[in-house]
């Protein structure tokens, strides 16, 4: 498995959240405690298919008329996807990783919303906008849209308010120009963390995550 890292982050998953949306200096780093799980790599549900299946979701890309990827020119088109998305995000406060053949965008919960809330912040558009304008121009993936929560709350009240947020960076993503045939939105609420157990402010705002997984679409 490929590794790459984004410019704010030092381990697997673990956001600088000293940053805001429009700073360009290099946050401080931040060392995760030993109890930190390198899950945001190695988890089931960014390896596995895309959300409701790739056929289901082939359907509705042929249905919009979307060309798939022939096998041999997905290496190259993710390839060059991944470098776009890196200069186009550069100093914003995210990253981006290579998990297989797949791109996975990680938005820390600071960027996109407040506690409790899911509404998409006003200041946050210069995250997500970056994000939509490359994302609808390289229209040969699938673009999942995954939610996390800390395990502050309830498990169903935490499952709920992933699932609404997962659902807003869809709507986002769709009303800034990405076609709606391609998304898709899932909240895992508290179930997929990165540090377990959340006990301090730091590892719990880790935790409270957005995930944009880009997948080929291939014929």
């Amino acid at each position: 498995m490929h590794l790459t890292r984004g410019l704010t982050f030092l381990a697997l998953g673990a956001p600088a959240l000293a940053i805001t949306a429009c700073s360009t200096s290099a946050p401080p780093v931040m060392a995760p405690p030993a109890n930190f799980v390198p899950l945001g790599l190695g988890a089931a549900y960014l390896s596995g298919d895309v959300i409701s299946g790739s056929r289901a979701r082939g359907a509705k890309m042929r249905a919009a008329k979307i060309r798939p990827l022939a096998a041999a020119q997905a290496p190259a088109y993710m390839a060059s996807l991944e470098s776009e998305l890196r200069r186009q995000t550069a100093g914003i406060g995210l990253d981006v990783l290579r998990v297989g053949d797949s791109i996975v965008i990680r938005v820390p919960a600071i960027l996109t919303f407040d506690t409790g809330s899911a509404s998409v912040k006003p200041q946050t558009d210069a995250t997500l906008l970056e994000i939509a304008r490359t994302v609808k121009t390289r229209n040969q993936t699938f673009v999942d849209v995954l939610a996390h929560t800390d395990t502050s709350g309830s498990p169903q009240g935490n499952q709920a308010l992933s699932a609404k947020r997962a659902t807003a960076v869809a709507t986002y993503l769709a009303s800034h120009g990405v076609s709606r045939a391609r998304i898709a939105s899932h909240g895992y609420g508290e179930s997929a963390p990165l540090y377990n157990p959340d006990v301090t402010e730091t590892q719990k705002a880790a935790n409270r995550r957005i995930e944009i997984r880009l997948v080929p679409y291939r014929g």
